[in-house]
């Protein structure tokens, strides 16, 4: 029976590597690898040695036959991928793990961020390159990305955070945690004692919407309200207020899903997952019976995957509806059976009342051709004005073009998922077009044409902007630890004035409350113990203090 890939697919492609017959598709080696929405296995080819599951660091792959519920469609989306495209299995030329030259001596490489650009990067300056790998990360707590913004109803897909832990002990892995560069230390600083510096710190900002009414309250970041129930501690419990019936969610990206999941999900199934205390029993509190997907064009063009659409649909209690508009009945009719699109079939189309309070059972509006024009209300939001789009070809792309025709939604709650941007590192260049730092391949540059910065290096979201999750920082932090390589071989790295221990008396002088390696390690045992005595995978700490207290509480546990 041959295996088959799920939805929690990372992309990372650790399974294309250890699969003996080569039917794990596309591989890094091919062109559309990185543009797909996950890896596929070829069931003609496939022997079921399930060597691919034991790989699998996020649990994405299971034998065809065990699939069930929401899962059970991915033995067909497997199959699907390679009638669309004839399978090759010849195998690429082999790639052999790179390392330094014999006699080119240990190197000591900073790598800000803990997120997975920084797990991948820190995992390959480890194996490959043999160096000495410092930690740096402005929280108190590792793990970015994973931590604070996968969604806590996918813990198979956080299981990729064990994998990094790992590396905690190694070592020539050092942690300095709690420390934020700009203001607790400089980059000249960090530079001053490392042969190299490789920044992995994401993307942290939300892009606007540009609209009146954006900044009033009942107005909500996507990535504060992610962090809020992911126990982020730079979002407090009082960010988010639950009281409206009807939310409306801006985007329709696999954040936004997340966040109109989360929403309507039952508090009890999201109790035995690792979902922030606080926004737990805020749910269980909460008022939202509907919540409507606003998206600028229609449903051939969402953003989100076929896997989020599909753990959408299957939410117990919660009915997923279409609003009738203008082009969405056509759109679904000529859709392709492989595509998107194809997904809305089945699903109610109808037309809706978003004036009236919401009445019966929760449910999600998908509403698309709509962008917002204004967030109106008396000291907070109460209602969302919202222009009817046309879908126009322009430069070979398809583009919304706003129309006279309006209407008015009645919402208590906005959230802007519209997507991430990423901000300035202090010392650093910054592009504020592509809000990323200026690069090429991950040698950091100047504005325009210029050499690159001696030492200093980028991956993950904030080198290539906000796009591909977790698994494509694996391919990025190959490419640039091989640049960093090559500069190393050329005798380009420059030689550092200080000693590692220089360095770690440096951050204790300039922030006391650095956190390191036996911190990390006290507060997850606290939080796993919290966890098993509640039927839990783990209870986060969600402020500073209490991550604080528990470093030092259980350090000597």
């Amino acid at each position: 029976m041959a295996y088959a890939i799920t939805q929690t697919c990372c992309n990372d492609a650790s399974c294309v590597s250890v699969c003996p017959v080569n039917c794990i598709h596309p591989t890094p080696d091919e062109p559309d690898f990185g543009t797909t929405e996950m890896l596929y296995v070829d069931p003609q080819t496939c022997i079921d040695c399930g060597a691919c599951a034991d790989a699998c660091p996020v649990d994405a792959i299971f034998p065809v036959d065990r699939l069930t519920g929401p899962d059970s469609g991915y033995a067909a989306l497997n199959k699907q991928y390679y009638e669309e495209r004839p399978a090759d299995n010849a195998w690429a030329a082999p790639r052999f793990p790179r390392s330094l030259a014999h006699g080119a001596g240990r190197l000591r490489i900073a790598v800000v961020g803990t997120g997975p650009a920084a797990g991948y990067t820190a995992q390959s300056l480890l194996r490959a390159v043999g160096a000495e790998v410092t930690l740096i990360d402005r929280l108190p707590v590792p793990g970015g990305l994973v931590r604070h913004g996968v969604a806590p109803d996918h813990q198979s897909t956080k299981g990729i955070a064990d994998t990094f832990a790992g590396l905690y002990r190694h070592p020539r892995l050092r942690m300095h945690l709690n420390v934020e560069v700009g203001k607790d230390l400089t980059h000249a600083e960090i530079a001053a004692h490392h042969h190299a510096v490789v920044y992995a710190v994401g993307a942290m900002s939300d892009r606007s919407l540009g609209v009146p009414g954006e900044d009033i309250p009942g107005s909500v970041a996507a990535s504060a309200f992610v962090g809020w129930y992911n126990a982020d501690p730079t979002v407090p419990a009082s960010a988010v207020d639950l009281s409206a019936e009807r939310a409306v969610v801006v985007g329709n990206g696999n954040v936004a899903l997340d966040v109109a999941r989360i929403l309507v999900s039952d508090p009890d199934e999201l109790a035995r997952t690792d979902i922030a205390d606080h926004a737990l029993e805020a749910l269980r509190a909460a008022e939202v019976r509907e919540v409507v997907l606003l998206g600028r064009r229609g449903p051939e063009h969402a953003a989100y995957t076929r896997a989020e659409f599909l753990a959408l649909r299957h939410l117990r209690g919660v009915t997923v509806v279409v609003d009738d508009r203008p082009g969405v009945r056509d759109a679904i009719a000529a859709a392709d059976p492989s595509s998107k699109t194809a997904l809305l079939d089945g699903i109610a189309i109808e037309e809706t009342d978003l004036t009236a309070p919401p009445a019966g059972e929760k449910r999600i509006v998908l509403r698309f051709f709509s962008s917002v024009t204004e967030l109106a209300g008396d000291g907070r939001v109460e209602s969302v004005r919202v222009a009817r789009n046309t879908v126009t070809g322009r430069d070979g792309m398809p583009h919304a073009e706003r129309t006279a025709d309006e209407d008015v939604i009645s919402a208590g709650l906005v959230i802007r998922s519209i997507g991430y941007r990423g901000a300035p590192v202090a010392g650093l260049p910054f592009d504020p077009v592509t809000a990323t730092v200026p690069n090429r391949a991950g040698r950091v540059t100047g504005i325009g044409p210029g050499d690159p910065l001696p030492g200093t290096y980028v991956v993950g979201w904030a080198k290539r902007g906000p796009s591909g999750g977790i698994g494509a920082n694996r391919t990025c932090a190959e490419e640039t630890v091989g640049v960093l390589m090559d500069d190393a071989a050329d005798g380009l790295l420059p030689a550092p004035a200080g000693t590692g221990k220089d360095f770690a008396r440096l951050v204790r002088r300039r922030r006391p409350q650095a956190v390191g390696l036996r911190e990390v390690l006290a507060v997850d045992r606290a939080e796993r113990a919290n966890g098993l005595a509640s039927g839990r995978p783990r209870v986060k700490f969600a402020t500073f203090s209490e991550l604080r207290d528990a470093g030092r509480r259980f350090r000597g546990a």
